[in-house]
């Protein structure tokens, strides 16, 4: 009852702390005969691993990842798969001033008030670095689902920096790595950085962010009506990840404005070229299933809680006090959620197609025959 899991077939167990000797992941369910080594999972981590630009948390983590179990002679057995990520640069001490104090935004309050006890230290469970055992899972993902659905891409980026929008008519994939914002809009990077600068050194702040992921090459018919919905799993998914707090599948909450005129994809077919849509309000997802469009997966990321400018509180003797909260924090947590919005959206797609192998055999309705 501790909720630690999420998937179905394919199932991540995520464990540790943000300042415990190491965290981890068991990956049960992936498919045998998987290539997998240390080097398939590490890149992904090396995208999320902090220290890495002055626009993020200057905590120094290699997040060198274990494979514990489940590969053998460099391939996946079909048996539980324990990643394992050490801590190496805990800062244990700068949390010593607050251990019996509340910091507003975080979850200090809500873990004593379920628990009656909590681990101060970078806030434990709740604290960003779990997400680094997500992103190791989410590598495994990745590896099972490029041998069974080849064409599969996956693409994270940020599209939203506080009030700061990309121009999507600059829109230029090939620049997402180039940044340290995982940008799409190269006439945006220099304004960001900019911005958060002087957030992070003159105004002691911080500030939210979107992240759009997006998967080409889904195939159709993954989900199920009603309670198994691609988009219902996708969202609890992308909810999940610490600090977001909203998350929209395709239009999303753009689609209150539109009239079913506007909102409809219409449908075209074509002998060469197939299905075809006009648009993509739907983000690939019709009654909860994958129509074989891209899927497309924003979600919204609060501004970082852990800043330098005081705030008011209590202690847990319900005493008044002013909080500043000291350490190394990420000016904009939405930078480094990318990779872990990433690992989802592939846990997510892998667990149902093998649910959709299971009920189905792959078997599909065909279009276009008499």
């Amino acid at each position: 009852m501790s909720h630690n899991s999420y998937g179905h077939l394919f199932r991540v167990t995520t464990w540790g702390e943000s300042h415990g000797k190491a965290l981890g992941a068991v990956v049960d369910g992936c498919p045998p005969g998987v290539p997998l080594t240390e080097g398939d999972i590490q890149p992904w981590l090396d995208a999320r691993r902090p220290g890495q630009s002055r626009h993020t948390t200057q905590r120094k983590e290699a997040d060198e990842v274990e494979i514990l179990s489940g590969t053998y002679d460099g391939l996946t057995t079909g048996t539980p798969i324990s990643l394992m990520i050490r801590n190496t640069d805990q800062r244990s001490k700068d949390y010593s001033d607050i251990a019996k104090q509340f910091r507003p935004g975080h979850a200090d309050l809500t873990y004593h008030l379920k628990y009656g006890l909590r681990d101060p230290r970078g806030g434990g469970r709740s604290s960003a670095r779990e997400t680094a055992a997500r992103v190791a899972a989410g590598g495994v993902a990745r590896a099972a689902l490029g041998a069974l659905v080849p064409g599969l891409k996956i693409t994270g980026y940020m599209v939203q920096m506080g009030e700061k929008g990309i121009d999507r008519s600059r829109f230029d994939a090939g620049e997402i790595g180039k940044n340290d914002f995982w940008c799409p809009d190269p006439g945006a990077v220099e304004e960001w950085a900019e911005y958060l600068e002087f957030l992070r050194k003159d105004d002691h702040n911080s500030v939210g962010a979107v992240i759009e992921v997006v998967a080409e090459g889904v195939p159709p018919g993954l989900g199920a009506p009603v309670y198994g919905k691609l988009d219902t799993e996708l969202a609890a998914a992308m909810m999940s990840i610490n600090a977001v707090k909203g998350v929209e599948i395709g239009a999303g909450m753009g689609a209150a404005a539109l009239t079913g005129r506007d909102n409809a994809d219409e449908l075209f077919w074509g002998e060469n070229e197939g299905l075809s849509f006009s648009s993509n309000n739907a983000g690939g997802i019709l009654g909860g299933i994958s129509s074989g469009q891209p899927v497309v997966v924003r979600f919204a990321v609060k501004p970082t809680s852990s800043i330098l400018s005081p705030r008011q509180s209590i202690t847990v003797d319900g005493e008044p006090v002013e909080l500043i909260t000291k350490g190394r924090h990420d000016p904009c947590v939405g930078i480094r959620a990318v990779p872990v919005g990433e690992a989802m959206m592939a846990a997510v797609l892998l667990d149902h197609l093998l649910l959709d192998r299971g009920q189905t055999g792959g078997v599909r309705g065909e279009i276009g025959r008499r």
